[in-house]
């Protein structure tokens, strides 16, 4: 693959103006197998379909056509069309009768003035933005904008383009200055009424998403019995120090303050939202990457506030997470994040995709104290915490966001300057970009070599970059000049490169005992194993029968093994007490055994099981 020989792209997802790194476009790229290669098979060829199944039993597609009386799902049940639209443009495969025909709904059920609901505005329905806490129309009109953009980067569904581009106009018209000045309770319509102004060059578009990261935090929306912090509109986005509330509302709301601020060139507004994620990384985040540990409002808690068996970590966040973190690593060029997207990618975005690509997890719990059960194909799930994976949900948001973000995964992977090619992210990978044709092949993450193949070489010195993860203490890379240690960073190799060269990254992929930070109240006295960039697990299904996860173990003064740890199960003997005095506690003998582990990813694909990442410790 040459670059002469790719079709013009101007990007993926995400294509800012500016910034220490460009994506590559999604024609530069692409995945040729592997870990992430086989899952965005399985998007293509199986996830996308059934959701849009799915969308047609329920009668959402239906609702574009059907009488306002005869709407079904939830008031946001459109953006789901929207983000399935997005992830069929991406595909790399054609979906040309797919998208032609649910355009053509969007079009036909389009208002003269740009406006596109089923939900509200019609005849029997509330009226149009009578309800901005909860009615999402703004946010369904964001996921409408991105499916727009990436119909314009694809060049697959023009039409789809213009519908976009009325109901962004639309939007500026209602909600510009002077106007209606309120916010969606749910952001989303910020980053894309930015990406939609990178692809068009239509000002007002960016102007407006500026406008409505400045409004929030002004109390503006009626108070809720969850508080303001629920919407994020507690406090200004300059000035909030942590992410709170809802995840998934904080983390596209960061999102959209970052892409105001790398067009805008606002650094006051970039160093805020660095701070905040910072600091949530630092305090409110799970090992798995996971964000939002309350049940009730898919809220963050506070500082430390991360119990395992009440993880929330709803899949959306770990979407939204990536997007947020490939953003900030866009604009700043800092490789850790890299880091935490490695991190939710594979611990987040591999767990919650069944591997036939139609079973998902909502949430992501890191202890189910509970066996999980088998569900049918054709039920639809009520409840979103715990497992096992559901074939749909009454809320299924987080299903085509997955869709989405697998079917444009390479522009994740891999960024440009002017000087060379970074690799942030370790797959089967064929890149052109930077003066340099890579190919990228590796075992990872089950084994830690990674060969980078030199295919062509623009004959001037280049710059290849490779990110070793802050776990990889010594790390080696080998190449023509020899074999040397490497840190945890960014490493950069400059020369002149020939075709043919190969440069091997060695990464050790040892087992480690992981602990919490102390304050994490929930898992003190726990550990977690971790082999390179997973987070492992022990499940029911490979102990002996009668034998119950909570009653495990582990010895830390054992090196764990890459799939196993040493330790006992010790049952407390039954009591009409649940508490007994210090100095041991009561139970059978122990016999050390081996406890099989699974990476985290791999829970609950063999049958009903119980699951815990962090295991107690040997008492004292």
């Amino acid at each position: 693959m040459s670059e002469a020989d790719t079709v013009p792209s101007r990007g993926g997802p995400v294509a800012p103006s500016r910034g220490a790194l460009r994506p590559v476009p999604l024609s530069s790229v692409r995945l040729a197998g592997g870990f992430w290669g086989e899952r965005q098979a399985v998007n293509s060829t199986a996830t996308l379909a059934h959701c849009r199944t799915w969308m047609d039993r329920l009668g959402w597609t239906g609702n574009f056509t059907a009488s306002p009386f005869g709407r079904r799902g939830r008031e946001f049940a459109d953006s789901e069309i929207y983000k399935l639209l997005e992830a069929l443009c991406w595909d790399t495969d054609e979906h040309t009768a797919d998208l032609g025909f649910l355009t053509s709904l969007l079009a036909r059920a389009q208002a003269d003035d740009g406006y596109l609901s089923t939900a509200y505005g019609r005849p029997g329905q509330d009226e149009r933005y009578s309800d901005l806490t909860f009615g999402h129309e703004l946010y369904c009109i964001g996921h409408l904008l991105q499916a727009g953009v990436a119909a314009a980067r694809t060049g697959r569904a023009p039409r789809l383009v213009e519908v976009a581009r009325r109901a962004a106009d639309h939007v500026c018209e209602i909600f510009g200055p002077g106007r209606n000045e309120g916010v969606c309770g749910h952001p989303e319509i910020e980053t894309a009424l930015v990406e939609l102004y990178r692809e068009t060059g239509e000002r007002r578009y960016l102007d407006q998403a500026s406008w409505f990261v400045d409004r929030r935090g002004q109390r503006g929306l009626p108070e809720h019995e969850f508080g303001w912090a629920y919407f994020q509109d507690d406090v200004p986005v300059r000035h909030a120090e942590v992410f709170r509330g809802h995840a998934v509302r904080a983390l596209y709301l960061a999102a959209g303050a970052v892409d105001v601020a790398v067009e805008t060139g606002d650094a006051d507004l970039l160093a805020a939202v660095r701070r905040q994620f910072d600091r949530t990384l630092a305090r409110r985040t799970y090992l798995t990457g996971g964000m939002g540990s309350r049940h009730l409002d898919e809220s963050f808690g506070d500082d430390f506030v991360l119990p395992a068996d009440r993880a929330y970590a709803e899949t959306c966040a770990g979407v939204a997470t990536v997007m947020l973190a490939h953003r900030l690593l866009l604009a700043t060029g800092d490789t850790r994040y890299g880091d935490i997207v490695e991190r939710v990618l594979y611990n987040v975005v591999a767990t919650a995709v069944a591997d036939d690509g139609r079973g998902f997890f909502y949430a992501n719990t890191l202890h189910q104290r509970t066996r999980t059960e088998s569900l049918p194909g054709d039920r639809e799930q009520l409840r979103f915490g715990g497992g096992p994976r559901a074939p749909w949900f009454e809320v299924s948001c987080c299903l085509p966001n997955l869709a989405r973000l697998l079917a444009s995964l390479e522009s994740y992977l891999v960024t440009s300057d002017d000087d060379g090619v970074q690799l942030h992210q370790y797959a089967d990978l064929d890149v052109c970009a930077g003066g340099l044709d890579l190919a990228v092949r590796t075992g990872y993450p089950d084994h830690g070599v990674v060969v980078v193949r030199v295919e062509a070489a623009e004959d001037r010195e280049r710059t290849l970059t490779l990110r070793v993860p802050a776990w990889a203490g010594d790390a080696r890379v080998v190449d023509r000049t020899g074999s040397r240690f490497v840190r945890p960073g960014p490493v950069t190799i400059t020369r002149r490169f020939t075709a043919g060269e190969e440069i091997c990254l060695e990464l050790p992929l040892r087992p480690r005992w992981t602990a919490a930070d102390p304050r994490v109240d929930a898992v003190r006295g726990c550990v977690a194993v971790e082999v390179g960039p997973l987070v492992m697990c022990a499940e029911s299904v490979d102990l002996d029968p009668g034998a119950q996860l909570d009653d495990l173990r582990v010895d830390t003064t054992v090196a764990p093994q890459t799939d196993a740890v040493k330790g006992w199960f010790a049952a407390p003997a039954e009591a009409p007490w649940p508490y007994h005095g210090i100095g041991g506690e009561p139970g059978e003998p122990r016999t050390p055994r081996l406890v099989p582990l699974v990476p985290y990813h791999r829970w609950a694909r063999r049958g009903p099981t119980t699951m815990r990442v962090w295991l107690p410790t040997t008492p004292a």
